[in-house]
């Protein structure tokens, strides 16, 4: 048994790794890359089998934000050219929850700009969701930055499955990505939402400047955390934000982390989410067998693949989409996915 096999041994036992190991699998030579792959497949094989979970995103408000989070193109100090709007109408979410249900999204995301949300912000969401959840048979998560107790509850109430908030870097990293929330900041909100009943979502972003200990220690933090989901996003430098000249990532480096992730979470859900089309490029079907979730359709305020495109290529790795029901309006099966 190879040194990768057995740490999929110690992962199968939910035991974790040392730090040490974290570095070994970070620092793995290229040409032994299908080697930690495969070890990788045989975690995720063993909780998720060949299942693939589809998440779609709506971005529901965009621009305008305070916070200076260095790596996003709506933040107060980006200079980048984006769309910019208040809160979409209550139509156009559920609309976004049909096209999600025809591409096989097992999840829709509704996501807002800003620190936090207005609770009159809250309410109009709670009302999108109640109509989503009416008509379409898709679970629904929402990203609106900061929350507070009473408003996670609302949402809750309104028929919320889970809550993304992501820790996004290390705490010691935090500081050099943004300065007008903590850390701690972050940990609240999931706490608030976890009070609520909600399910969590958190992950992180890589290539954002962080070195490997920081990789680690985030890793290590989710594992504290317990989140359902964990969302991996690879850095997509966007000019007119503060790491627009970051180096750029390798395919290869992309592919040992999400590795880490799932010696270091065996059983929770990791999608391979923003940056994937751009770090991983033509290397993008390798990222499923350690991680058993795909954003499609796009990001915020970057393109991404199609759905269909998303379907052909887990159809030639010969793995399938995990979708738990049938839409329940014929409306949901007459969107196309383009």
């Amino acid at each position: 048994m190879n040194d990768f096999q057995v740490l999929a041994e110690k992962a199968l036992r939910d035991e974790p790794l040392t730090r040490t190991e974290c570095r070994a699998v970070l620092a793995t030579p290229d040409d032994q890359l299908l080697s930690l792959l495969d070890a990788a497949f045989k975690v995720r094989e063993r909780y998720f089998g060949r299942k693939v979970r589809l998440q779609m995103l709506m971005n529901a408000k965009s621009g305008a934000c305070q916070e200076d989070c260095h790596y996003c193109s709506q933040s107060a100090v980006s200079t980048a050219e984006i769309d910019r709007y208040g809160l979409l109408p209550r139509e156009d979410m559920l609309e976004g929850a049909r096209r999600a249900a025809a591409a096989k999204a097992q999840r829709y995301c509704v996501v807002i700009s800003g620190r936090s949300p207005l609770d009159r912000e809250i309410a109009e969401i709670a009302d999108a969701v109640k109509a989503i959840k009416r008509e379409t048979p898709i679970q629904v998560c929402c990203s609106l930055g900061l929350l507070n107790e009473a408003q996670a509850k609302t949402l809750k109430a309104a028929g919320v499955d889970r809550i993304n908030h992501n820790l996004n870097t290390s705490e010691a990293y935090h500081q050099a990505i943004c300065t007008t929330h903590s850390f701690r900041d972050r940990l609240a909100t999931i706490q608030h939402a976890r009070t609520a009943g909600l399910e969590i979502c958190s992950g992180g972003i890589i290539g954002m400047g962080e070195s490997d200990d920081d990789v680690i220690d985030l890793a290590l933090a989710l594992r504290e955390v317990k989140p359902d989901s964990i969302p991996l996003n690879t850095l997509h430098p966007v000019d007119g934000t503060p790491l627009e000249h970051t180096e750029h990532l390798t395919p290869h480096r992309c592919l040992k982390v999400l590795c880490l992730f799932r010696f270091l979470h065996p059983r929770t859900e990791i999608r391979v989410a923003g940056g994937r089309e751009f770090n991983l490029r033509t290397l993008q079907p390798l990222a499923l067998y350690p991680a058993d979730s795909l954003f499609v359709g796009g990001y915020l305020t970057t393109p991404g693949q199609p759905a269909s495109e998303a379907w052909k290529m887990i159809a030639d790795l010969g793995f399938e989409i995990e979708v738990e029901s049938e839409p329940v309006n014929a409306a949901c099966r007459t969107i196309t996915a383009e």
